[in-house]
């Protein structure tokens, strides 16, 4: 007997295989431990959240704060555990019906089709240009049906590491019968929002983390940025106690001491560069300007035995190459600190002097 959506039958669990290896480049984490850095005002602050209770002010105390740091009303904001949690909880409030469906541009974050296909909502892509541009007519062509809720676009894209054209991300909003969500995870690299258009624009909902700019990947903690009717309805779909006081200290915590974290970005960012400027210099590399924590870039035909030789070396980096358009492609996420960024580079210089 079935007791489960027929549709399930077709799915995989969702899995991400990263090599745990002793220099994590993979998955684009901050080398920064936040507990390390905030844990004496943590636990002074967990001394009033006691935990044997559903209700406690560092809800509005944390929702303060954010809108602060955000610059919106805090009526604009919702939040839960990570960005994928509210892509989940955005997915299913837009669902209709079985012929629903959002699209996406390719490559990007592959949890995209993961949720959506987990709420049962269907979703389809316009690829990518090769220089990582994209056709605004083209994408609002693939979104123009009742059937379409959801219009996606992550912005700087991950894999790719780009911003996209802002006139056409206003053309896509304008131009769209659907809600527009704008992933904003890699914000704080970039320095490139959408947020003061969302009074401008209704059909305008943004999504951010505190994993990477943050620090925080394993606290999980994510949020939607909207207008207030917006986000009383996706309100609607949300589990009522989906975010533990804990959790809400901590992050009320990391937002008291934002200095450091945004200082340590400002070093990732200069990382970034000086990494770039010593891939752009290697025989055969191809490596792609980024907005984001991340370099993208390829060793042609020998990338693949160049992951494999890392992993042997104890670094771990991320394959990207299982779209077309970043064949042959790898991901290494910028450390925060210079000495593995260094041996990171070291190992790739080696692995092309050895390999030609």
């Amino acid at each position: 007997m079935d007791y489960f959506r027929s549709d399930l039958k077709q799915k995989k669990p969702v899995n991400i295989n990263v090599p745990q290896k002793k220099l994590k480049m993979g998955l684009n984490e901050s080398t920064l431990n936040p507990m390390e850095i905030v844990q004496k005002h943590f636990l002074e602050k967990m001394e009033k959240v006691p935990l044997n209770r559903y209700f406690n002010g560092i809800t509005d105390e944390l929702r303060t704060k954010l809108a602060e740091y955000a610059e919106v009303a805090p009526d604009c904001l919702a939040f839960g555990n990570g960005a994928d949690e509210m892509l989940y909880y955005i997915f299913t409030a837009v669902r209709e019906n079985n012929d629903s469906f959002a699209v996406s541009l390719a490559p990007s974050y592959f949890d995209y089709r993961s949720y959506s296909g987990a709420v049962g909502l269907g979703i389809k892509f316009l690829s990518l240009q090769p220089d990582f541009d994209f056709s605004a007519a083209d994408f609002l062509k693939l979104a123009d049906s009742p059937n379409c809720k959801l219009v996606i676009l992550c912005n700087p894209n991950n894999p790719t590491g780009n911003l996209l054209d802002e006139k056409k991300i206003i053309k896509v909003i304008e131009s769209s019968n659907s809600l527009v969500l704008i992933d904003e995870t890699y914000f704080e690299f970039s320095g490139k929002t959408f947020t003061d258009q969302i009074g401008k624009y209704p059909n305008l909902i943004i999504v951010r983390s505190f994993s990477k700019a943050f620090s925080a990947a394993g606290l999980r903690f994510g949020y939607v940025i909207s207008h207030s009717e917006n986000i009383r309805e996706l309100e609607k779909v949300m589990t009522i106690f989906h975010l533990n006081l804990m959790t809400q200290a901590m992050v009320t915590t990391i937002l008291k001491n934002k200095a450091i974290f945004l200082e340590h970005n400002r070093k990732v960012i200069e990382q970034k560069q000086f990494v770039f400027e010593e891939l752009n210099k290697m025989e055969s590399i191809s490596v792609h300007p980024s907005a984001t924590n991340f370099l993208t870039f390829s060793l042609g035909n020998r990338t693949e035995d160049l992951f494999n030789f890392m992993s042997e070396n104890d670094i771990a980096i991320r394959p990207v190459w299982h779209h077309p358009v970043l064949k042959e492609h790898v991901r290494v996420t910028i450390s925060g600190e210079e000495e593995e960024n260094r041996l990171f580079l070291e190992k790739v210089k080696e692995f092309i002097l050895n390999s030609t």
